[in-house]
Formats: structure tokens, sequence, C-alpha cells
């Protein structure tokens, strides 16, 4: 086993205890609240998440919610079905989608894909966002392109051009802010605290929407990194359905997993390539405790400084003069 392989293995009980106790520090006492809302997806993040905060609170002082629209995939719903059942939380389904027809996100995003593909039809194409293919295998920049997927017809893939990519993210922003309106309301009803399901690589390479997904009262694993938060799943009693099942963005209609859509190397190797750069490893040193290539453990290193850069705005507070 490699170094970096052990170094990512995490104190499980430990650290379920730590969370856990750091949860009802906050939440109970310092917030003074009575337990926690949690956004529940069907993926690994959220699911961790909930049993961590039942451990916590107690299953009577937890609320799951799904919160879907028309381009969610029902195997989310499904899943988080099983979950609740399995930790024995209240679980709510409340759409979304009117509220976003409303609002008009289904029009924007419309007319923003129009601008690549003009005969778009959102009855029966289906789209999702994708960056190029693994790090590893070849360097290029991280440019958006958008895939159409068309019934009985070969995918097409398509460079954004930067006005209609940045009118597809603001229409799809809007899923999760409403999500987090909706969790809010939910919680303050209840006196309960948000309890976010950000990891580390979502918060520190910026895959969040500023108050959306990113807007809560705690987040309980982001110092974790996704390989981790594994980890703890199995010890926490997280169906393998959910552990088995390959992490989605269940953001676009076409469906897109994490990787293809942003991270752009498997979650097993980005998170050892990260660990070691946080550890002051070269990358020679890195790609020889991996199997690697010097070239590609820098390919991989770069992107992350790059995309951390690049999204600190994410990260920061509101800013004020000061008096």
């Amino acid at each position: 086993m490699s170094e970096l392989t052990k170094a990512m293995q995490v104190p499980v009980e430990e650290e379920v205890n730590r969370i856990t106790e750091w949860l009802k520090r906050y939440v109970l006492h310092e917030f003074k609240r009575r337990g926690g809302v949690v956004g529940v997806s069907g993926g690994i993040d959220s699911s961790v998440v909930l049993a961590l905060a039942v451990r916590a609170f107690g299953k009577d002082k937890v609320l799951a919610f799904s919160l879907p629209e028309k381009h969610s995939s029902p195997d989310s719903k499904d899943l988080a079905l099983e979950l609740t059942e399995r930790f024995g939380v209240k679980w709510t389904v409340n759409e979304i989608g009117s509220a976003l027809a409303a609002m008009g996100c289904y029009n924007g995003l419309n007319e923003s894909i129009r601008e690549t593909y003009p005969d778009y039809d959102p009855q029966t194409d289906k789209i999702k966002l994708v960056l190029p293919d693994n790090l590893l295998d070849k360097p290029s920049l991280n440019v958006f392109s958008l895939v159409l997927v068309r019934p009985g017809q070969e995918e097409q893939r398509k460079i954004l051009s930067p006005h209609s990519y940045l009118g597809i993210v603001a229409a799809s922003n809007m899923k999760q802010r409403t999500r987090m309106l909706t969790l809010y309301y939910h919680a303050e009803k209840h006196n309960y605290a948000v309890i976010g399901t950000a990891n580390k690589n979502e918060h520190d390479q910026g895959f969040f929407v500023k108050y959306g997904d990113g807007g809560a009262d705690l987040q309980p694993i982001r110092h974790l990194y996704k390989s981790q938060v594994y980890q703890l799943a199995s010890y926490l009693g997280v169906p393998e359905s959910i552990i088995d099942r390959t992490p989605t963005t269940d953001t676009y209609s076409a469906g897109s997993t994490q990787e293809e859509f942003y991270f752009r190397v498997p979650f097993e190797l980005l998170d050892k390539i990260w660990l070691g750069m946080e550890k002051g490893m070269s990358n020679a040193a890195i790609a020889t405790d991996l199997g690697l290539t010097e070239e590609q453990i820098a390919r991989v290193t770069s992107d992350l400084v790059q995309k951390k850069r690049t999204t600190e705005y994410l990260r920061a507070l509101p800013l004020a003069l000061n008096s």
C-alpha cells in the first residue's frame, strides 16, 4: 500500500464521535436550536451528514427533505427513501419545479441552450455540461462543452460561448438556491439548524453554489476528502446502493458524473494527489508513490491550484468597509 493511501485512512470511530460532539455543541448549545434539517439527494455526502445528524440529535430531531425538479433523476428520490427508512427519519418530498418555472429558470435555461443548439427541444432532448476528458490522459484547458442527447441520434458536443455558459449556469444555480430557501423555511419553522453537506473537494475547489448548497448553518464534513466520506459511510451503515452509486451532479436533464462535469480525475486518485500536495510532497514523489508519471501529477496539481484560486470569491464572506 502506498504511503498516500495509508495517509488517506481516517480513524473512523474517533472521527464520527468528534463530528457528533461538534454538532451537538454548536446546534444545541451555541445556536440554541432543537435539531437539524438535511436536504437528501440520494448521494453519499448528504447520506453521511444525515447519519451523523441522527447520531447527534436522535432520529426524532432530524428532518430530511428531497427537493426534486423536472431534471432530477428518479433514482435520487428512491435512494433518499431507502436512506431515511434505514435511519428512521421523517422524510418529505417537496417538488420545486413549479417555483423554478415561475421564476423563469427553465425559460432562461432553454434560451441559453438554443444559443448553441438552435433546434433544441426541451420536451425530447436532454443536455449536460462537461469538461474535457480525464486530466491523467492528456493536458487540456477547463473549457466547458454542452452535450446534446437526442433520441435515435449520436450525442453532439459543442464548446460553449462565454455568454451561453453563463446563462446556463445562472439558470442552473437557481435550483440550488431554491432548495436552500426551502430548507431554511422548514428549519426556522421547527427552530432547527440547516446542516450542510459539502465535502472538502466541493468547498475548496468551488463545486458549490454560493448561498445555495454552500449556504448552511454548519458544514460537518467540509474537512473530509470525498474518499474519506466513503469511509464514514460504511461505518455509519449508509445503504450499499448509495455507496455504490457514481457521484452525479443531478442538475442537468441528461445527467452527468461529478468527474466529467468538474473534477476530471477519479476521486480515489485525485484525493491522494491533493493530499500529497498539501503534505508538501514534490510532484515526483507523489508520482512515485502512486505509480503515475510526474507529468500527470503536474497536470492535476496545477488544476487543483487553479480551481481554488479562481473560486475564492465563492468562499469569501460579504465585504464591508471599516468604520
